[in-house]
């Protein structure tokens, strides 16, 4: 029976399996599950990939809005059931399991807020610290090409670095990454493990993540989905026909973790599940910024100046 690592408050885990697409109770049941393997290998931080709960709506891409109006309705029926009111309880598994286990714990979901509109879902990523309390939610700011058929757009209440037992985590939404300013408020508010869930994947991406570690001097973890067509479930709608091949890589995942010097430590991770670990001492992003602060000395404020407003809509209760 192998050895249980000791847990290291810098050990980060970045989980690339797929979900129970649709199935959000199911999904939540897995997801505890693996928070439990990296537990036994060590982690602290654990991250789950973009809309992992109950999964990305990748029948945006294969399907036509007008002609396959129907069906699309229907998939989005069971998308609302099945997302997540953090008002309602529903992610009460993962933050007792992170309490259990004391983790930090970022997980993307779609979101149904029951205080503002149950008829719109976000994109949302939602950090859950040791004690098992949410303590950020942050929607992605603007949804991708037909990505804007699914989520609303997100505000900045969330655009927040936040301190944890493994550092100070910040991070962004797949494409949000693409966003200069939006980077830039991340790195001005100290970000040590910048974590980046996502759809996206290939080399590109890779590069990107390396990017950002060397532009912020921080620990990055881009947490892909690696899906094939067999991970769809059974009873999801017309499965034959929107996923005809069944052992298509429609996702390979590509997670990976990189030093805030642009080394890849972990990963990718392509066309297989698994778990990526790596220690990351925050320490090191706070050295690294000895050559380049983007946001301090190398950030020259008396030229340039950036302001986030965070007034957009109500202030998030958390309840």
């Amino acid at each position: 029976m192998p050895k249980k690592k000791v847990a290291s408050p810098h050990r980060v885990a970045v989980v690339q399996h797929p979900p129970v697409t649709l199935h959000r109770d199911k999904t939540i049941k897995r997801g505890v599950q693996l928070m439990e393997e990296a537990a036994a290998g060590g982690a602290r931080l654990v991250s789950f990939p973009e809309a992992w709960l109950p999964g990305y709506p990748e029948w945006l891409w294969r399907l036509r809005p007008s002609e396959d109006y129907a069906l699309t309705s229907e998939i989005h029926g069971r998308l609302l059931e099945n997302a997540v009111d953090l008002k309602a309880g529903h992610l009460k598994p993962i933050e007792a399991a992170a309490r259990r286990l004391k983790q930090t714990v970022s997980i993307g979901i779609h979101e149904r807020d029951s205080d503002f509109s149950r008829g719109t879902l976000y994109n949302t990523v939602v950090l859950i610290g040791p004690d098992g309390e949410v303590m950020n939610r942050h929607r992605k700011l603007m949804p991708t090409n037909p990505e804007r058929m699914v989520w609303g757009i997100g505000d900045a209440h969330g655009l927040r670095v936040t301190e944890t037992p493994s550092g100070r985590v910040g991070g962004l939404i797949c494409w949000e990454n693409y966003m200069p300013l939006a980077r830039f408020s991340i790195f001005a508010q100290g970000c040590e493990l910048y974590v980046a869930p996502t759809w996206d994947a290939g080399s590109s991406w890779v590069s990107t993540m390396r990017h950002i570690a060397l532009e912020g001097r921080c620990w990055v973890l881009g947490n892909g989905t690696a899906m094939r067509g067999k991970d769809i479930p059974t009873d999801f709608p017309q499965r034959a026909r929107v996923f005809p091949d069944l052992e298509e890589w429609f996702n390979p995942g590509d997670s990976v973790i990189v030093a805030p010097d642009g080394t890849i430590v972990a990963g990718p991770l392509t066309k297989q599940y698994g778990i990526l670990y790596a220690d990351c001492d925050p320490e090191r992003a706070s050295v690294a910024k000895r050559t380049m602060d983007v946001a301090g000395h190398y950030g020259r404020p008396d030229i340039f100046r950036l302001e986030v407003n965070r007034e957009a809509r109500a202030p998030v209760d958390f309840g």
